[in-house]
């Protein structure tokens, strides 16, 4: 009996394996804080896009989000609102306040909470927990994706998303500006700017909020090369984390600061 289950679960573990997909699972609606979601727009938003899926009184499964959780904040200080993720229960007997708790009480901010996660979890060839997935690129790829997570699989994670939101490898817009001063940190009513231009070019300076949003609009015209200063007011932003947005043609660099009146 003992060997006619083992073999009935090794069949079902290659089956599902064998169904794990290069491309993305479409949804869209609400997540259980009844915001809109929408996971090929992320991706035509040049996104990457975390798919965590746990089972329900899992201890093993919080550490791991966490720990991508983590990874994922240190690449948005350099690209704002660019990682997403969502936490999805592996079946579709869950309900949304268990998932809404989950994602709340392991603080996983990053994480917007899902319910019925059956139909991608086999889609995408799960079996261990936590199953995740990572996808990105207005093509709708599977990056990656493992189901039986390691602490190594964060840096492969890591090296994915820098691939899909740098793919030439060069750091923003080194090869336009020598340097940028961004200061005072934290600022009360101004935020200065200091900036040497190596050559001309189309500059463009904005503030954007955490989440990669425009909240300002600060300069956009032709600019000569050398040294640029641009004073920014901040008293009408609230206290909180903000990114100086420089950008030249396809070449961008993000410099964070805080606002604290």
């Amino acid at each position: 009996m003992k060997n006619k289950l083992f073999f009935v679960f090794a069949l079902m573990f290659a089956f599902t394996i064998s169904r794990a997909q290069q491309t993305a699972m479409q949804f869209s609606g609400v997540d259980c804080n009844s915001n809109a979601v929408d996971l090929f727009a992320d991706l035509n938003a040049g996104k990457a896009v975390v798919l965590f899926y746990y089972m329900p009184n899992c201890g093993a499964c919080p550490p791991p989000a966490q720990k991508i959780q983590t990874m994922a904040n240190n690449i948005m200080n350099t690209y704002p609102g660019m990682v997403k993720g969502y936490a999805y229960p592996y079946q579709n007997s869950t309900t949304c306040a268990y998932s809404a708790s989950w994602v709340t009480n392991n603080n996983l901010t990053m994480y917007a909470p899902m319910d019925s996660g059956a139909a991608q979890v086999a889609y995408y060839g799960g079996f261990g927990m936590p199953t995740v997935v990572l996808v990105g690129g207005a093509d709708h790829r599977v990056l990656f994706s493992t189901l039986s997570f390691s602490t190594s699989d964060t840096t492969i994670m890591r090296d994915s998303i820098l691939g899909l939101l740098n793919p030439s490898g060069i750091n923003g817009l080194n090869s336009v500006v020598s340097s940028v001063n961004v200061f005072p940190s934290p600022a009360t009513d101004k935020v200065q700017v200091e900036l040497n231009l190596k050559q001309s070019a189309d500059l463009k300076i904005e503030i954007v909020n955490m989440l990669g949003e425009l909240v300002s609009s600060v300069y956009n015209q032709n600019t000569q090369a050398g040294l640029l200063k641009k004073e920014i007011p901040t008293a009408a932003l609230s206290n909180g984390v903000y990114f100086i947005r420089l950008s030249a043609g396809d070449k961008v660099q993000n410099h964070k600061f805080t606002v604290a009146h």
